[in-house]
């Protein structure tokens, strides 16, 4: 069996497509280094197409591909979120939509914190799936995570989601409190993109 070999990214603009600002700004700032101009999907008018995957990778590529088709430049997207072990890894792919139609993460954070209740496994994982793809439909795929655990209340004002209460392992301030020069070193996002980075920018 023959084994393509990953494609490289080689262009100056690449389009980030979300509409998050605060996610489009830490994907920027990982990638700065390796191309010139970044447009996010919301820069460009682009709607985010529903996600229908089952899992974050599969979610990221149809993300992906829909706005590389739609801006004709090379998009990369992310799908990313909270697995919790004493919930069976829920939120999950869910994990933005725990916080309701306007995406409130206090109120999503609240419900994970409810809905584990008294267990003593507070052990979760943040997972995040990077696709870049081509307007003709390639796609090259990672996904990175990072584990830790959960406390409450939440902690901190830095970085977004569920950061305030995810201790990662080996520290014990909350990604929400810690440096986002520390966050980005540690974060499941990090270990994605230093993947992809070895495989389509390096």
């Amino acid at each position: 069996m023959i084994i393509a070999a990953p494609r490289r990214f080689s262009g100056d603009t690449l389009v980030i497509a979300s509409h998050n600002a605060g996610k489009v700004g830490e994907i920027a700032e990982l990638l700065r280094p390796y191309a010139r101009t970044f447009r996010s999907a919301g820069d460009l008018g682009l709607p985010e197409p529903e996600e229908t995957g089952q899992t974050f990778a599969a979610n990221a590529e149809l993300k992906a591909r829909a706005i590389a088709l739609a801006s004709g430049s090379v998009a990369l997207a992310d799908d990313s979120g909270l697995a919790v072990a004493a919930l069976d890894g829920q939120p999950g792919i869910y994990s933005a939509r725990w916080g309701g139609p306007g995406r409130d993460f206090l109120l999503a954070m609240t419900r994970v914190n409810d809905e584990l209740g008294d267990s003593a496994d507070r052990s979760a994982a943040f997972i995040c799936a990077l696709a870049l793809a081509w307007p003709d439909g390639h796609c090259e795929t990672v996904v990175g995570r990072v584990a830790g655990a959960l406390v409450w209340p939440p902690r901190g004002s830095n970085g977004f989601g569920y950061d305030p209460m995810f201790v990662p392992c080996g520290h014990d301030q909350t990604f929400g409190e810690l440096s986002a020069a520390t966050k980005h070193a540690l974060s499941h996002r990090a270990d994605a993109f230093r993947q992809l980075v070895a495989r389509c920018f390096g």
